[in-house]
């Protein structure tokens, strides 16, 4: 019998599965209190105007079109809608600067593509994204704790790191708006700390905005592309690639994000997708577009309006349910709080009480940390959860800790 296991390779085995997308599963027992995916609320997708969308396209003369291959870049009016807005948030670019990618999970893959080979090093944050971490680890990185918010690593400490691991660093991913886990912000003086680093170690910047749109308190702080641009840079000579998503705003079904950058960078992903999947598929694309020049502010308001309320929910259930010891962030806005344990507690075994005793699901931190550390953290959502689900949820969870840390 053949082993095509032992076919494969080497980097097959970096590949892990998704603690978040097991944890979903969950979802379908319904006495589970859930604050484990960073899932949009279903009840509040724009389902009439997609519907409307659909059945525009396919009932008129546009249905060939949306039926058929279309330009590997994208839908040419969605990536004018995308690049208009981006000009809105200080970026001046056009269509040519945007490539549309099946979400911003592609992004990630195809940028790690572009410019990883083995042992090059990617700065992240300490917690970071887990599905970038997914994304690049095929591409064999080293990586290496980012901290743009102060901490003593210089330059230097970078280049000898990198070059220990037989490599040098070549990206800085960072999310910098309400941060997947941990739900941080990172202010102006630190972004332009980071765009100083990257121009000392000649880094290219991964910019993941998902979350930007979301903000709920506070006043809204520059990208780091555009302070770059604001700093004399055009896009043309700019470090920073800006990542966005429809997922968090419209659907994540859709599988709709993108990439902006210099048109070289650009022309270079065009050839990784047509090589993929020649291009993402041209009725979403157009039922996108025609959603989102429509009502795409006014769903955001709704968004902010319904998200805002659970977060205020979570933080003051957090206060009054939690035992000392617990510690947690208040985000100003995105879907996610992050909790730090007493000093002991696995988040990993919590977990497995939590949902065995009391019927609460969250993510465990580990799956957050390059180095896989963070086993006394975890992550908690409440994008998908009401306020009464919430305050029951965090009142189970703080008696278990309580107990536990008893």
């Amino acid at each position: 019998m053949a082993d095509l296991a032992q076919l494969f390779a080497a980097r097959a085995g970096r590949m892990r599965a998704s603690e978040i997308r097991e944890l979903l599963k969950l979802l379908d027992q319904p006495d589970i209190i859930s604050f484990a995916g960073g899932i949009p609320d279903p009840a509040l997708f724009p389902t009439a105007a997609f519907a409307e969308a659909y059945g525009a396209l396919l009932c008129g003369q546009q249905a060939a079109a949306a039926l058929q291959y279309a330009p590997s870049e994208g839908h040419a009016p969605l990536r004018d809608w995308i690049a208009a807005r981006l000009a809105a948030d200080g970026i001046a670019c056009d269509r040519d600067n945007i490539l549309v990618t099946s979400g911003s999970q592609q992004a990630l893959d195809y940028l790690g593509k572009l410019f990883l080979s083995p042992g090059g090093s990617v700065l992240v944050a300490r917690p970071t994204y887990l599905g970038a971490l997914q994304a690049l680890n095929a591409y064999e990185p080293a990586y290496q704790t980012l901290t743009p918010d102060g901490g003593n690593t210089t330059p230097q400490r970078f280049r000898a790191a990198a070059a220990a691991a037989g490599g040098r660093a070549k990206l800085a991913y960072v999310t910098p708006d309400f941060a997947n886990p941990t739900g941080h912000t990172l202010d102006r003086a630190g972004r332009r700390r980071l765009l100083d680093l990257a121009e000392t170690l000649d880094l290219a910047v991964v910019e993941d905005t998902a979350y930007r749109a979301l903000r709920y308190d506070g006043a809204p702080v520059a990208s780091l592309l555009a302070l770059e641009l604001a700093g004399g840079r055009t896009l043309e000579t700019a470090r920073t690639i800006q990542c966005g998503s429809f997922s968090k705003t419209l659907s994540p079904g859709l599988r709709l994000g993108w990439i902006c950058a210099a048109k070289p960078v650009v022309r270079q992903l065009v050839l990784m997708k047509q090589a993929a999947d020649l291009h993402t598929p041209t009725i979403n694309q157009m039922a996108m577009h025609h959603v989102a020049e429509r009502l795409f502010d006014d769903q955001v308001a709704t968004l902010r309006d319904a998200y805002r309320a659970r977060r205020d929910a979570m933080l003051d259930a957090l206060a009054r349910h939690m035992p000392a010891g617990v510690e947690w962030t208040r985000p100003e806005g995105g879907m996610f709080v992050w909790l730090a344990l007493p000093a002991g507690l696995d988040a990993a075994r919590l977990l497995e009480r939590a949902v065995a005793e009391a019927r609460v699901a969250f993510v465990p931190g580990r799956a957050f940390h390059a180095d896989g550390g963070g086993a006394d953290t975890l992550r908690l959502s409440f994008s998908c959860a009401d306020p009464a689900a919430i305050e029951t949820g965090i009142a189970r969870l703080g008696r278990l800790i309580a107990g536990r840390a008893g």
